[in-house]
């Protein structure tokens, strides 16, 4: 009766490290895509503003132009 009695505990303390484990890593998961959608942001941000100082330099270069 000991040897079924300390299976089942070793599978329920297996289980628990698991869960333990699998919320861990959902919350790194939660961190991981905040910081992926701020870098997303801040990059299109930048190509905004990349795009405006690439048309007024192509504005000022046709007046230069022969």
């Amino acid at each position: 009766m000991l040897w079924p009695m300390l299976a089942i505990a070793l599978g329920f303390l297996g289980i628990a490290v698991l869960a333990a484990a699998a919320v861990r890593v959902y919350v790194e998961v939660r961190r991981l895509s905040g910081q992926v959608a701020l870098a997303s942001r801040r990059i299109t941000a930048v190509s905004e503003d990349l795009e405006r100082a690439a048309a007024d330099l192509a504005r000022a270069g046709r007046g230069v132009r022969p």
